[in-house]
């Protein structure tokens, strides 16, 4: 079909995209424009969407370029939505015209997609190029996968039908039919690579592989596979037959020019086991000329290309140019060589297993064709004669064929033809001579090409293993329309018009079928017979010509019998006989070319008569084929071998008895297609043989085959394969759409949517119909559950449809075409509404959302405004500059860090602490809960084990029926293996017989070539009476012994006379007789009538008591059903209410649980209010420690004030000191503030709780009321179910009398079965002894019937005999009345008269001797018959037995299933109530479900307080440690403040030291003088340690500053630290306190629901044990019911038996009296034949009676007239002498004839004797072959009623057992999964129980851990108090030593001043001394006393100077102290 071009995904080609198709933008514009099709010249029809209607005209416009166009309503077609695009079976589709339809597979086409469903066939587009969708993943793709599962592929039908002869055992078939070129050959070999892949043998599966991808088969190596393999040799048959049988055309490079039907055969199992090839019309033409760019068959090409040199010299080949039947040369076909085609050609061969011979044979034979062509022949100069001037051509013709030239020339050119009785040679002109050559070269293609098909038939055959099923393949040309059509066209066209009535009948019979299953009424059509006329047109016979003129067929076969026929007088005939057919239609004008027309379904067809006549007798020349058949190459004379037939000239002489003048050219001979004879046995069996000698023409052999084709594919499943050429170009992706319309007619495909369109073709599913289509009827189906069936009811009269215009069926709607885009239509338009509201107010909620976003935006920019404007006014202000400065100083961030890891490590701890406490508790629990889940496993195990023991008790049932069910079917199986096996040995005696008969017809040639033989001896006989009669004339003297004898004569007649009389009166005895009988006969068929009647009202009520028997095992086997539901569902009910009552028990446990919980709760309510108290206490405390530090901040003050006039430092050390103190208060207040503020909180939280716990109350109050009121409804229920229970007690106690008095009748029916059974026993007795009785009659009846027969045939005899000698004498009369006188003819006519007197004598003795035998047995037969009647009236009072006791049985089954009726009455009851108990349980599982939603709540608030609680433990843990690390800092500053106060002392210690040399140096102040230097010395050493005091103090008190600086920064952090610390404990405090209150009101809440639903569960499992009590009761007496159920079931299976066993015994003996009526029918048939045979004896009485007559009439006037010649006596005296010596010599001569007469008399006698019993034989055995044939008939018949009752019944039981056991099993599996359901249920509510109990311990264990905290915290503020209170005391008594080092320093510093003052007068002094020294003043020192005031005479300069450095100096360590104190 295609070229390969490259790989590409498979997919492309062969799925649709779903998206591009579904798309919303096409639906929406296809329901906008209301687009339609209107026809186009260019496009066949192009989408135009309506405007305007303008009466049958309407205005469209142009989807394509939206021009407006005029066009009529008619020519407009329905476009389907978008939604149907591409769709792949055509059938889906709603508007079914030809634009959808070619629309549908352009698209397709377009899209890569070349397969299409077009409803039951499939529509192949040949592509023109390689696609890759044939390999063997493909394949496999495809394999066992189902039609709808793939998309359309040639490999799905190819499997669907592979499939179905598997699983039907129905034989398939596949019929591809299309145009030249359209793919047909490509796809039927894809359908046997398929075939060859799946249905491979397993070494086929191991070694071989199918070439994939590849048009054809690949070249195999030898290795690979065993040579010759089946499934190898199948796919090697083809590239043969193309080779040999397709050729390149203008259309198609390799089209078959042949049609075949491949059948391959599969076995049981599904393997191939052999195949079959059957061709039809071979285009042998072509062999010889062939048009314009067209070649011959491929082979030639392929040999004169391929063969090698040595071949080529063997067969004598030459060029292309010089072969003359080579018309066109050397044609190339593009992507093909020759070459490597024939190699590939012969290898196929080699693979078929040709030999070496048989291919060059084949070959020479090939080369013999085209050598055929070469013989040239000229005209003769004088005469139209034929000459051979060159012999050359001929010779090698000769050498190839085996022949001898010079006979060859001479069969040719001057061949022998039969004239009358001789042979005369004619001479030939040149037309005839080259006729005759084509015409052999056709005939030798033609069986080569046989041979050839013959030879790879017997290949493919597998005679060992016998094919169960096979699939047929069928490859013939499509319908042909040329404009001029010749009679091959005739032929296809008649095909396609056969196989279209086949696929109307396949199609439509499927489609009502469906109709009929679906329950649709629907009036049954056949659609074949719109096609009959035409078939009729075509094939009617010329034997029916009086009622119908004969067909054209058969016109043109009779046409050919006669030798003047020409074209024309056939075309004159068959307008005379079918002028006025509807199908046929005369040329209408003279000038067209065309000779008649005839309208098929496809369209007209113009057919030219040209040639019919020779085509149809195909004549050949009858010398050459004999020559052939004479040849000295076997092979050749093998292909000719039934080439000898008798001429047509011949047949034309026999028939018309006139001779052809040898002026007209002679039509040899005729070869039909049955030429050869061993070709027809194999391609068309031996049933088909003809006898040699006959006339078979063309049209008959066809019509033949055809018929015989039909049949096969009639009795196979047909699978219907269209393929369509797109284009004649052969260009891929183009598509012509006239030409595919054009395809589309003629393939049949628009007829099959016509078949359509008369049904309902759209047809949905109900739920598919109501997804769809629902929302055009939103409130016509109520909410809730309703059948799909009623809602698409109510759906369809919501919508308001014509009743005409669907059908609704079980399980789908039907619909006519175009409803369904209707309501696609309306649908749309609903949701293109509902889809604008959709997006109005998807736009409103954008435009609000948006507007509001607008909104926030605006608010947003004033806040950053205002931001803005705020940062502005702060960004100069210098605070926010230093604030901005310092805030990234800071160092907290990097505490917080530490103190978080250091958290997040006391976290882990904790947490692992709590996890492996956790842990602990969880096992403890876990430990718990495995036991208790141990127990409840414990009890489920027994339970289970109980249900198991139930489970295995009903298995065993299934099985034991399983089994009996098992044993019946073997039964039937070894009766239908019986049946089969008698079967075939009836098919072996039918071949027997068959073959027998054969042997009686050759005997009966050899009989007529007896008679024929006779018929000479007849005609010597004649010669010799002529003589005899020559020499009566001489003996004509003998006369006078006459008139001797006319006494004795005369006596003789009175003799005569009185014998006559005798015979009258016995013949009237006989006729009396024969009244007598007929009157028996009489009453006979009187009595044959009404037996006949009775049979059928027996028969009738056999059939209606078999409807009753099936209808009651149906309703038993239902009501079995119904029950085990019954008992299903009473199970799941017990085992709900267990669960319910478990639940309920486990909700008591948690309202226990819960009751607990609030009393903890109260407890820890009582904890709280003492908690309360010890709050109070502490709060007391405080307040006296507030007391206390008021005291002594009162005393601090005092003692500040007191030094207030220290220094500047000391005062803003001060005013700090009163900010910490009043930030103390403030702190103290502020937690004053909020432990009163906790204290209100608890008190609050107190009120609340109690409010809970009194709301909780309340509402358990509530719920025990309306617990109550449940109750109360649970016990009026309990109450109705006991009364219900009673009632069922009184219906089992009446169904148990009832099965009693079932027991009873049952009894009775045994004991009346057992007296049946005698009764038949005897019957059976009587049958065979009737039997017995009836063979001797029949035998004796038989014997009677041959000898009347051989007795018939004997008076036969001799009557034909006396009549040839009664014409013998008559003529002899006649003679002798010419030569002499009257009175010879008397005496002769005497002697004739007395001859048959005599016989006559003879033959009533004969008569009188059969007539006593035939009354003999008359009597016999009568006293029989009287028996028989006696034995019938017997059988039919048996039979109202039967009836009667069938009568009994059908009423006590109807009184069973009256039982059955109230027992289904009370079984809905207890649905009822079970279903009413079930919605309490749902009712109860939805509270339960919710309970658990909201303690799933529960459990994440306490989840998320845990994670809150975890989190603030965090945090206080990180304050703690920074707490801690604040208070080492403070260690650390106290630490330094200690190591300040050492130096300090050692300060003062060294001042001390000081002071002490100072005094030491005021003592020794004396001694000044003593050396000066000294003094300098000890005042430089004092003024450096003066300094170094100096920088120590100054060292000592910027370290003090700095220690009172970060003691500040400590100070004020810590207070910070304590305010948020505070700050997050009260509003974690606040938030928790919330929880607790929201937790406290759920766990309220919760216990009150628990309360509640235990008090529910309390009051349900009270009524529960009360259920279960009364279900327990009712289980047992259900169990009773169902034991006593089961009893009744298997006594009425073994009645059921037992009826089986009545009913057959009934067949047998209805058979036997069918048998018995048949014989008697025979016997009256016989006696029919005996009273004709009587009949004919006595009109031949009547006739001899009236010869009598005659002869005493004649035997007057002879008196009369020898009366009247007495006078001339005398004279005649001597002529009678002479006569008398005359007659004497002739009656010795007559005697002697006599003689010979009798013995030949006496031969013929045997032989009529011999062909009489020949006949007799032939008759019985015909009668015999009849009976076989109808026996075997009636054994198929038989065999397919009880094959199709045995697969009615196994289908029956099957699905019965299967829908049982799937329903037992699906009930098991839904018991398990409630079980398990149920498990997980309890285990769920246990989870949860045991979560809520954990998750309340832990609230307790949380409220214990907040209660500790709290205690924690407190002592916790105790210690801070406390260290608070040390802190104040350390820091007073810091403040105390400050203040004492201050006024130390205060001392030191006045004493320092002083020892200045005092050094600083002495180095006055010293200086005032020195001056003086110099200048040598007087010295003057002041004495010691007035050291002060004593001034020394110095300069004053040196003091200025002095006195300016201490000023300096002093201002520096003002400076130093004031920048120590900012810091």
């Amino acid at each position: 079909m295609a070229q390969r071009s490259g790989q590409e995904d498979p997919e492309r080609y062969l799925f649709v995209d779903r998206a591009v198709v579904c798309n919303p933008a096409t639906q929406a514009d296809w329901t906008a424009k209301k687009l339609v099709w209107i026809p186009s010249e260019r496009h066949g029809f192009e989408a135009a969407s309506i405007r305007e209607e303008r009466g049958d005209e309407v205005v469209v416009e142009l989807a394509e370029n939206s021009k407006k166009a005029m066009v009529n309503k008619d020519d407009i077609q329905k476009m389907n939505p978008p939604k149907f695009s591409k769709v792949e079976d055509m059938a889906e589709l709603t508007c079914l015209n030809e634009a959808s339809v070619l629309h549908n597979l352009k698209d397709r086409y377009y899209s890569g997609l070349i397969y299409t469903y077009s409803g039951l066939f499939c529509v192949v587009i040949n592509p023109y190029k390689y696609l890759p969708i044939y390999s063997e993943n493909i394949i496999e793709m495809y394999r066992g996968k189902k039609r709808h599962e793939m998309p359309p592929h040639i490999y799905a039908i190819s499997e669907s039908a592979y499939r179905c002869m598997l699983q039907d055992r129905e034989d398939q078939s596949i019929l591809c039919t299309g145009e030249s070129g359209a793919g047909k050959t490509e796809n039927t070999k894809k359908v046997i690579q398929y075939l060859a892949h799946v249905a491979s043998s397993h070494k086929g599966k191991k070694d071989h592989s199918i070439p994939p991808e590849s048009p054809k088969p690949v070249k195999l190596q030898s290795g690979a596979l065993f040579y010759g393999e089946l499934e190898r040799q199948l796919l090697q048959a083809n590239p043969i037959l193309e080779s040999f049988g397709n050729a390149k055309t203008v259309k198609n490079d390799n089209s078959s020019r042949f049609g075949k039907f491949i059948r391959i055969n599969f076995d049981v199992t599904g393997y191939i086991v052999g195949a079959n090839i059957e061709t039809y019309l071979l285009e042998k033409s072509r062999a010889v000329r062939q048009a314009k760019d067209e070649r011959t068959f491929h082979i030639f090409y392929q040999l004169l290309c391929g063969a090698e040199e040595h071949l080529r010299s063997d067969l004598l080949l030459e060029g292309f140019n010089s072969y003359r039947f080579l018309s066109n040369g050397n044609i190339t076909v593009p992507g093909q060589q020759d070459k490597d085609n024939f190699q590939e050609t012969m290898e196929a061969m080699h693979i078929m297993s040709f030999s070496h011979d048989e291919i060059l044979a084949m070959l020479k034979v090939v080369s013999s064709v085209l050598q055929f062509g070469n013989v040239v022949f000229k005209k003769e100069r004088n005469s139209d004669q034929a000459s051979m001037p060159e012999n050359t051509a001929a010779q090698k013709l000769c050498h190839l064929l085996g022949l001898n030239v010079m006979e060859f020339t001479r069969a040719i050119l001057s061949p022998r033809i039969k004239v009358g009785r001789d042979y005369v040679q004619k001479a030939q002109t040149k037309e005839q001579a080259d006729f005759a050559v084509e015409a052999l070269a056709k005939a030798t293609y033609e069986r080569l090409f046989r041979w050839l098909v013959h030879r790879i038939n017997k290949a493919l055959d597998r005679t060992k293993r016998q094919g169960a099923s096979f699939i047929g393949i069928l490859d013939i040309a499509g319908f042909e329309i040329f404009q001029l059509n010749s009679f091959e066209q005739l032929c296809i066209n008649y095909t396609n018009e056969k196989l279209q009535q086949l696929f109307n009948h396949t199609m439509f019979v499927l489609e009502q079928e469906e109709y009929q299953r679906e329950g649709i009424e629907w009036s049954f059509i056949d659609f074949g017979l719109d096609l009959q006329p035409c078939i009729d047109l075509i094939e009617r016979p010329v034997s029916i010509r009086l009622a119908n003129p004969p067909g054209v067929l058969a016109l043109l076969d009779e046409e050919c019998w006669f030798p003047k026929a020409t074209d024309k007088t056939f075309i004159d005939k068959l307008v005379q006989e079918q002028g006025t057919h509807s199908k046929f239609q005369k040329p209408r004008q003279l000038k067209d070319k065309a000779d008649f027309c005839i309208i098929h379904y496809a369209g007209k067809v113009d057919y030219k008569a040209d040639e019919w006549l020779m085509k149809n007798m195909d004549p050949l020349n009858d010398n050459v084929a004999t020559l052939l058949n004479q040849s000295t190459d076997k092979f050749v004379s093998e292909l000719w071998k039934d080439g000898v037939f008798i001429p047509l000239s011949l047949c034309i002489v026999e028939i018309q008895n006139n001779v052809t003048s040898l002026d007209e050219p002679p039509v040899d001979r005729i070869v039909g297609l049955d030429q050869v004879a061993g070709m027809a046995e194999t391609t068309f069996g031996a049933t088909y043989k003809t006898k040699k000698g006959m006339f078979r023409t063309v049209g008959q052999l066809y019509k033949e085959s055809l018929t015989k084709l039909m049949a096969t594919l009639r009795n196979t499943n047909p699978n219907f394969v269209r393929c369509i050429i797109p284009n004649h170009e052969k260009k891929a992706g183009k598509l012509e759409p006239h030409l595919v319309l054009d395809q589309l007619r003629c393939n049949g495909v628009l007829e099959g949517i016509r078949i359509c369109r008369q049904g309902f073709p759209n047809r949905i599913v109900f739920q598919e119909f109501r997804q769809r289509y629902e929302i055009l009827t939103p409130n016509a189906i109520p909410k809730g559950f309703m059948d799909g069936k009623q809602a698409c009811e109510r759906m369809i009269r919501a919508l308001e449809l014509d009743p005409n215009l669907f059908r609704i069926g079980q399980s789908k709607i039907f619909f006519r075409t175009g409803v369904l885009a209707h309501l696609e239509e309306e649908r749309d338009l609903k949701i293109t509404d509902i889809i604008i509201y959709f997006q109005s107010v998807c736009r409103g909620y954008l435009a609000r959302k948006a507007f509001a976003k607008k909104q926030q935006q605006l608010s947003a920019l004033k806040v950053l405004q205002r931001n803005c404007a705020a940062y502005l006014k702060l960004r100069h202000w210098q605070w926010w500059r230093l604030f901005t400065k310092v805030k990234p100083l800071l160092q907290v961030t990097r505490q917080e860090e530490e103190m978080q890891a250091k958290d997040e490590e006391l976290v882990k701890v904790k947490e692992r602490q709590s996890k492996v406490e956790g842990e602990l508790v969880d096992m403890e629990r876990k430990h718990q809960q495995l036991l208790e889940e141990k127990n409840i496993l414990a009890e489920q195990l027994q339970a289970e084990t109980e249900l198991f023991a139930e489970a295995e008790e009903m298995r065993a049932r299934l099985a034991a029926k399983k089994q009996e069910l098992e044993e019946i079917l073997h039964d039937l199986e070894s009766r239908v293996e019986e049946e089969e096996e008698r079967n075939q040995s009836m098919q072996n005696e039918k071949k027997k017989m068959q073959s027998h008969i054969q042997d009686l017809e050759e005997q009966l040639d050899e009989e007529e070539a007896a008679r024929q033989k006779l018929q000479l001896e007849k005609v010597t006989a004649e010669a010799k009476i002529k003589k005899m009669e020559e020499d009566i004339l001489l003996l004509e003297d003998q006369n006078s012994k006459f008139l001797k004898e006319k006494k004795l004569l005369d006596d003789r007649v009175a003799e005569m006379t009185s014998q006559l009389t005798e015979e009258e009166e016995k013949a009237k005895n006989l006729g009396k007789v024969k009244n007598k009988q007929e009157v028996m006969m009489v009453d006979l068929e009187e009595r044959l009538k009404k037996e006949e009647k009775s049979r059928q009202e027996l028969e009738k009520a056999k059939r209606k008591l078999d409807a009753e028997t099936t209808d009651l095992q149906d309703q038993i086997a239902e009501l079995q059903a119904q029950i085990e539901e019954l008992k299903i569902q009473l199970a799941k009910k017990e085992e709900e209410l267990q669960a319910a009552l478990s639940r309920s028990d486990e909700e008591v446990a948690q309202k226990n649980n819960a009751l607990k919980a609030v009393r903890e709760l109260q407890a820890q309510l009582s904890e709280l209010q003492e908690d309360l108290e010890s709050e109070k206490v502490s709060r007391n405390k405080a307040e006296k420690v507030k007391r206390d530090l008021s005291e002594e901040l009162e005393a601090l003050k005092t003692e500040l004030e007191d030094t207030l006039d220290t220094t500047a430092a000391q005062q803003e050390l001060r005013t700090k000191r009163e900010q910490e103190v009043a930030e103390l208060k403030k702190a103290i207040d502020e937690e004053t503030k909020n432990h009163e503020s906790q204290v209100q909180e608890m008190r609050q939280r107190h009120s609340t709780a109690l409010e809970e716990l009194s709301e909780n109350l309340e509402q358990a109050k509530r719920f025990k009321s309306n617990l109550e009121k449940n109750k109360c409804t649970l016990e009026s229920d309990n109450k109705e179910l006991v009364s219900e229970v009673k009632g069922l007690q009184q219906a089992k106690t009446e169904s148990e009398q009832k099965r009693k008095k079932m027991d009873a009748q049952l009894q009775e029916f045994m004991a009346r079965a057992t007296e049946g059974e005698r009764a038949k026993v005897e019957l059976a007795d009587r049958t065979h002894k009737l039997q017995t009785e009836l063979d001797t009659v029949s035998a004796l009846l038989e014997d009677a019937e041959k000898k009347g027969i051989k007795l018939a045939k004997d008076s036969a005899g001799l009557e034909s005999a006396l009549q040839d000698t009664q014409e013998l004498l008559q003529e002899e009369t006649r003679q002798k009345l010419n030569l002499s006188s009257r009175i010879r003819q008397l005496e002769e006519d005497k002697s004739t008269l007395q001859e048959q007197q005599e016989e006559d004598e003879e033959a009533r003795r004969n008569l009188e001797k059969q007539l006593a035998t035939l009354q003999t047995q008359l009597f016999e037969s009568r006293k029989k018959l009287d028996e028989d009647v006696g034995t019938l009236e017997s059988l039919e009072e048996v039979k109202r037995k039967l009836q009667k006791d069938m009568e009994l049985t059908s009423q006590r089954l109807e009184e069973k299933a009256s039982a059955f009726d109230k027992m289904e009455k009370t079984k809905t009851r207890l649905q009822q109530e079970l279903d009413d108990l079930v919605v309490d349980l749902d009712h109860q599982r939805t509270i339960v479900s919710n309970l658990e939603k909201k303690q799933k709540k529960f459990d994440q608030l306490l989840a998320e307080e845990k994670t809150i609680s975890a989190r603030y433990a965090e945090e206080r843990d990180k304050a703690e440690a920074e707490a801690r690390e604040k208070e080492t800092k403070a260690l650390s500053m106290a630490r330094a403040l200690d190591e300040a106060l050492e130096a300090k002392e050692e300060f003062e210690r060294l001042n001390k030291q000081l002071r002490t040399e100072m005094e030491d140096l005021m003592s020794s102040k004396d001694d000044v003088g003593k050396s000066v230097h000294e003094l300098e010395k000890s005042k430089r050493t004092l003024e450096q340690q003066v300094e170094e005091m100096r920088t120590q103090l100054e060292e000592l008190e910027d370290e003090l500053q700095a220690t009172e600086d970060g003691k500040l920064r400590l100070e004020v952090n810590m207070q910070a630290m304590k305010a948020q610390f505070d700050r997050d404990l009260q509003a974690r405090d606040e938030q928790n306190e919330e929880k607790k209150r929201t937790l406290v009101k759920q766990v309220r809440e919760m216990e009150a629901e628990l309360e509640d639903e235990r008090k529910q569960r309390a009051l349900a499992v009270a009524a529960k044990k009360k259920l279960e009590m009364d279900l327990k009761d009712l289980e047992g007496q259900i169990e009773a019911s169902n034991k006593a159920r089961d009893e009744a079931i298997k006594q009425l299976r073994k009645l059921q038996a037992q009826m089986k066993d009545y009913q057959r015994e009934l067949e047998e003996a209805r058979a036997s009296r069918d048998e018995i009526f048949a014989q008697s029918k025979e016997n009256e048939k016989k006696l029919k034949g005996l009273e004709a045979e009587i009949l004919q004896l006595q009109e031949d009485l009547a006739a001899s009676e009236r010869a009598r007559r005659h002869a005493e009439q004649e035997r007057d006037e002879l008196a009369d007239e020898i009366s009247n010649s007495a006078s001339g006596k005398s004279a005649l005296l001597d002529e009678k002498r002479r006569l008398e010596a005359r007659i004497s010599q002739l009656e010795e001569e007559l005697e002697e004839e006599q003689s010979n007469m009798e013995l030949l008399n006496d031969r013929f006698r045997k032989t009529t004797m011999q062909v009489d019993i020949l006949n007799t034989e032939l008759a019985g055995e015909r009668s015999a072959a009849q009976k076989s044939e109808n026996a075997r008939q009636g054994m198929e018949r038989q065999n397919k009623e009880l094959k199709a009752k045995l697969g009615e019944l196994e289908g029956a039981v099957k699905s019965k057992f299967k829908a049982a056991i799937t329903a037992l099993e699906a009930k098991i599996l839904q018991l398990e999964e409630q079980l398990e359901q149920e498990a997980k249920e309890r285990a769920a509510a246990n989870k949860i129980v045991r979560r809520t109990e954990k998750k309340l311990k832990e609230v307790v264990i949380q409220v214990e851990d907040e209660r500790r905290h709290a205690d924690q915290y407190k002592e916790q503020m105790e210690k801070a108090n406390s260290r608070m209170k040390q802190l104040k005391r350390q820091l007073e008594e810091a403040e105390e030593e400050a203040t004492r080092a201050n006024a130390s320093r205060r001392k030191l510093q006045r004493e320092l001043d002083d020892a200045t003052e005092a050094s600083e007068g002495l180095t006055r002094e010293v200086s005032t001394l020195k001056n003086r020294l110099r200048r040598g003043g007087p010295i003057s020192f002041s004495s010691s006393r007035s050291g002060r005031s004593r001034q020394l005479q110095i300069d004053g300069t040196s003091v200025d100077n002095s006195d300016d450095d201490a000023d300096s100096r002093a201002s520096d360590h003002n400076d130093t102290q004031a920048s120590n104190q900012t810091e």
